[in-house]
This record gives structure tokens, sequence and C-alpha cells, in this order.
């Protein structure tokens, strides 16, 4: 009898690893090309410095130093921390395993979570170069130093130790890894290690960052806060954030004896009373074993559960940078007349929490005729390739942008002008476009709270454009007439005979306006602990109008010490200072001020200033 064709075909098919796949198709994990594999290879090792530093509560410091082989494309990376290190018998699977990690069945925030990230670099590394990963790392000074050379069998996705040692290491605790592989360096472009290392340091100004170049120049990102972010905390699934699959394996391995049990300490917002509500509906008994559940039990469970409605899930399991520090890190690295940040309230997709933040600076040596630079981030790692691609891009293009001072052909694309855009989604699960984690899903809810981010920072940076447009204006026109007028009442006089009038009612006559202005003077007094940083604000009203004016002045203040206010007749309500002004005669100014003390340069760069009770046009100032 002849054997069966079935049979020789069993006969070639077998079991591919994770590492063997991926060998085949590093293209997926974002290896496409030489220049793009050294920026993802970089990328990756810093990803998991920062968050092994910020799980660990350490303030991160990470020396990244790229060298040129001899004439090859080929580099030596070498990326290395001040985190807590790694225990020794883990070195080599975290280097030398896919899909091996902490995070991996946590809901919480953080950069990585499949296990895949630093693997594939040495995978990469292996495949382009043939040579093993150089692993250093300690945990703690009184402990030894271990170097290990690893490779990874891609055939069975373990780790193969190449050689293992003690060493003597000048650090205290860290880890440093050291790969050749393929690659090609690219400088001074959008898509290159520095504008990685660059857009880091803006959504983490708590990081440290040292980068030598292939060509031995060296660049410093110095962090400019000396405070961790807030660290996320995990999280139960949420009901609407599960699938039928999921629900079959969660109830196969859960420990709980009861549906009830089951349904309560399985996922979060689902209370007894609900978990009663819900059984009652699929009619399962609370007792009924939860492994015991069959597949039509289950798809029943399922449908009763996604049909209900639930409190959204807890948002402590995000960690979003904050409207201060964002505008921190633009500052820094990002030279502007205008910055402007929000951070929203968090919202759902899916069962899935997230959180968007943006913000947007404007003019000073920003280019005038150019696209606007677009930043993109996920959970604080800059997203540089496929911005066509990506949710946060067509929520800019969607949003006309011409009334908020940009130019946009159309009425849509990319604007036009001397403006930086920033968005950054924090969330559990980011829902990426692609294995290789490079643009984000059009997801419904995450454009619209895109769109509302960038509407509010447009609005101000409106408010801001036409508030120096018309200040300047205000200002040349009284130069002029203050030029003028003098030659014309001189002249007048004389033919007619009289003396020279007044000025002051015939200037505010014509500019009949008041004109609120403001200035921020940073300070810092004193040396060493004594030293003290003050922030002087000044405001001037100038009553450019022919009645004598009584009126009341708003001003935002930040959330810090204040003193010096004057004048003295004012009231202070939570972050509101309010003046009672007047009565000011026409062609009189009246100053006001404050000092705001601990805030570090920048930290309060723009007075909001509110009036009331005041008629006539406001140049300056926006009434309340």
């Amino acid at each position: 009898m002849a054997v069966p064709y079935a049979q020789k075909m069993a006969e070639s098919q077998k079991e591919i690893s994770i590492s063997d796949f991926f060998s085949k198709n590093r293209q997926i994990l974002g290896f496409d090309n030489p220049s793009k594999a050294l920026l993802v290879s970089v990328k990756e090792a810093v990803d998991n410095s920062l968050d092994a530093c910020e799980e660990a509560g350490i303030l991160p410091s990470i020396h990244v130093k790229l060298e040129k082989v001899d004439n090859k494309d080929r580099y030596i990376m070498t990326v290395r921390d001040n985190g807590p290190g790694i225990v020794k018998k883990q070195i080599p699977h975290v280097f030398g395993r896919l899909l091996y990690g902490s995070r991996f069945h946590s809901i919480s925030q953080s950069r990585g979570q499949q296990g895949i990230g630093i693997s594939s670099v040495v995978l990469y590394s292996q495949l382009t170069t043939g040579k093993a990963a150089v692993i250093t790392s300690r945990i703690g000074e009184e402990y030894p130093c271990y170097r290990i050379e690893v490779h990874i069998n891609t055939k069975t996705n373990r780790p193969q130790i190449e050689s293992s040692e003690v060493i003597l290491w000048d650090q205290p605790h860290g880890t440093e890894i050291i790969v050749e592989l393929e690659g090609r360096y690219q400088k001074n472009k959008k898509q290159s290690v520095f504008e990685y290392l660059r857009s880091t340091a803006i959504v983490n100004p708590h990081v440290e960052i040292t980068f030598q170049e292939p060509d031995g120049g060296i660049s410093t990102f110095r962090r400019v806060v000396e405070v961790l972010p807030q660290p996320a905390k995990e999280s139960k699934p949420h009901p609407h954030g599960i699938e039928v699959g999921i629900l079959k394996n969660m109830l196969k391995y859960t420990e709980a004896r009861k549906m009830t049990s089951f349904l309560t300490n399985e996922f979060t917002r689902v209370s007894p009373r609900g978990a009663r509500e819900i059984l009652e509906k699929a009619n399962i008994p609370e007792k009924k074993v939860p492994k015991y559940l069959s597949l039509e039990d289950t798809q029943t469970l399922f449908d009763v559960i996604q049909s209900m409605k639930f409190m959204s899930p807890p948002t402590d399991c995000l960690s979003p940078i904050g409207d201060l520090l964002i505008r921190k890190g633009l500052r820094k690295e990002i030279d502007s007349k205008f910055a402007y940040t929000v951070t929203r309230d968090p919202s759902v997709f899916r069962g899935t929490p997230f959180q968007i933040e943006a913000g947007i600076v404007y003019g000073g040596d920003l280019p005038q005729g150019e696209p606007v630079k677009v930043l993109r981030y996920a959970n604080r790692v800059p997203l540089l390739y496929q911005q066509g691609g990506c949710a946060i891009t067509h929520a800019i293009e969607r949003i006309n942008w011409r009334p908020y001072g940009l130019e946009q052909r159309g009425g849509k694309g990319i604007p036009v002008g001397p403006a930086v855009i920033l968005v950054h989604i924090a969330s559990t699960n980011v829902p990426f476009t692609s294995e290789s984690k490079e643009a984000v899903a059009d997801v419904d809810e995450i454009l619209d709270e895109v769109g509302r981010a960038l509407m509010d920072c447009g609005r101000r940076m409106r408010s801001h454009i036409n508030k120096k447009k018309k200040l300047k204006k205000v200002s040349e026109k009284y130069d002029i007439i203050k030029e003028i007028l003098p030659d014309i009442a001189r002249k007048s006089a004389s033919i007619l005979g009289r003396d020279e009038p007044p000025l002051d009612p015939i200037i505010t006559k014509i500019m009949n306006v008041h004109v609120f202005d403001s200035g921020i003077v940073f300070r810092e007094k004193g040396e060493g602990e004594s030293r003290e940083k003050v922030t002087e604000v000044t405001i001037k009203y100038q009553n450019y109008t022919q009645k004598e004016r009584t009126f009341r002045v708003h001003v935002k203040i930040p959330n810090a010490l204040i003193q010096g206010i004057y004048p003295e007749k004012y009231t202070l309500k939570k972050n509101i200072i309010e003046w009672e002004i007047g009565p000011v005669a026409p062609a009189r100014s009246q100053r006001m001020g404050f000092s705001v003390l601990g805030l570090d340069k920048d930290d309060y760069d723009e007075v909001e200033i509110y009036y009331s009770k005041l008629p006539g046009e406001v140049i300056g100032a926006d009434p309340l």
C-alpha cells in the first residue's frame, strides 16, 4: 500500500521557536535596514535601563557609546546604567531568551512588556556579526560583579553562555551591555540616535544621558528634576477589556473555588453584588467551580459581561508625565517664546485605561515656513518612524489649525509655522499597529482625546499670538503719536499764538484702549544650602482712555510660596490673586506684582491676567 502523502508531510512538520521565527523575520521587530537597526538597538537598551532604574527608585544615569569597527558597516554599541543590576542566574535569560520578562502579565504602564526588546538586539547582533553579547552587572557594592558572554540558541530559544567571570568594576550597581552589530550611523537626521536620546530627555526630565558618538563627540542631556515619576500600580483586567478566549483561560487557571469569588477577585470594578447579577443573568450557579464551566456557558458569561455597564478601570495604573515636567523638558531642549502643556483626565478604550498629554511651543528660533515638528510618545518612549500611519498624526491632521495661528493648506494636514507639537499617550496597553511599536492605531477614543488636548493647546497659543500682536500694534501706535503729536501741538500753538495744549487728553482720545503687560524675572539669591530661587512677576496697567477707572484684576498663580504682593489691597483665593485697582486717571498707569519662591527657571513662564468691571477694549488680559 502506498504511503499517504499526509504522512510524508507530517514527517517534515515541526515546531519553530520564537527565536527562529524572528531571526528570519527581523523586520517585524523594526530591524528593517542598517540605520534603523542601530537606532532600534540603542532604543531597546535605553528603555530597559529606564524601566529598571525607575522600578528600583533610582534616578537614571545612562551612558551610550557607539564605536565604528574599521571600514565596515559595523558598530560596537555600549549602554551602561546605574540601575539595580541583575542577579547572575537571570542575566542569560534576560538577554538571551525572547518572551522572557517580568511585566508580560502585569496590567500597568511601562515602556516594555513583551520580553522581546533587548533580547532581539542580541539576536540581531549575532545574526549580522556572529558575535556574542557581553553583559556586565552588579547588584550592590558588597556583591561581586559578573561579566557574561551570551548567545541565543534560535532552535530552542534558550541562552547559550560562552563565558562567565567575576571582574572588578568601579560601579556600585548597574548593568552594561556591549554588542557588535551591523548598522549605519546618521547624524543631524530626524530619525537618528541623537534625536531619539534628545526626545527621550524631553519627556523624562529626571534622566541624565551621556552620548558618545562614533567621531568621539560627547553630548550630555542633563536632568532638570531630582524627582522620579509616580510609579504606576498594577491592576486587574477590566471586564470590558477581555475576549472570550482570555476568559476561558482565566477560568481554567484561577485559584477561585466559586464563580462569585472568581468574578470579584480576578476583575477590577466587579463587586459581590455585581457578580451575583452577572451569574443570575447568565444562569450560572454562584457556587459553580470556574474550571468546570463549559464552553457554551463561558460564551454566555462573556456575552452577559459585555452587555453590562461597569465603572471605568482605575487609573492609578497610569503614570502621566505632568504639565510642568513636559514644559520643563520642552524648554530645556527647544528655544521658543511660548510653551503650553495640558494633561487630560484619564479615559478608556475597550476596557483599557489611557491618558493623553499634549504640548505646543511657538516662536523663538523655530523655522517659519516649514511644517511644524511633531513629537510623538507612547509610555514616555519616542515614536520616530511611521509618522504618517499613527493616530497621533491623524488627530493633528484632522484639526483646522488656521484659527489658532498656523498655516494649513486646505484646512487639513500637518500645519506650517514656527511651532513644535508634542503628544504623549500613557496606557497599560498602547494599541500599536505592529510588534515594532512605531505607531499608534486609529482608536476613536484616542483620536478624540488627542484632538481635545491639542485644541486646548491651540486656543492658548492663539491667545498668546493675538496678545503679542495687539501689544506690538498698540506700542507702535503710541510711539508714532508721541513722536508726531508734540510737533503738531507746537506748530498749531505758534500759528494761533496760544499756549501748547496738554497732550494726555488727546493721546487717550486717539488710543482709547486699556493695556496690560507683564514681565517675569528669575533670580537666584545666596549660595549653597541657603541659595534661594525667586521668580519676580510684574504687571502694568495703562489707562489709555478718557475716564478714570476702578476695576478688578485677577491673576493665576502657581502652587508655590507667594510673597511680596503689591499693592496691598488684594485677596488671595486658592491659586488666584485678586486686586481692587483704582481709581486710575486717564494716561496714568498702575503696577502690580508678587514673588514666587522655590520654582526653577521657566516653571512659571507666562502670566495669565483676567479683569472684571472694566468697560471698553482691553489688550493683554481676558475678561473673567
